[in-house]
């Protein structure tokens, strides 16, 4: 299995909304934007939330790509933001401490 970091850089996804996911992702509180998106109650640790995130847009980047009426770009982005953040913290949680 890939680990975390090789799956978020194998993804392909449109630059503009990567572009908007990324100025978001300046903005990401994890208290707030994860309970919006995963539901209310205990919150995964970063690596967790992690995979449950690239699980819920996947379905939605196929949505995107198969041009689905129920496809909806404001989740989506909010989705990218997430990810964004949520691997940030994985990533300084693996970082050797100075």
């Amino acid at each position: 299995m890939h680990d975390l970091t090789t799956m978020l850089s194998t993804l392909r996804r449109p630059r503009l909304l990567v572009r908007a996911a990324r100025m978001g992702a300046q903005e990401y509180n994890r208290d707030r934007h994860l309970q919006r998106i995963l539901g209310y109650g205990a919150l995964p640790r970063p690596g967790a939330a992690l995979m449950q995130l690239m699980e819920l847009e996947r379905g939605l980047d196929e949505q995107r790509q198969s041009d689905d009426a129920a496809y909806s770009l404001v989740r989506h982005l909010d989705l990218l933001i997430a990810m964004m953040g949520e691997a940030q913290l994985v990533k300084s949680s693996r970082a050797p401490a100075v």
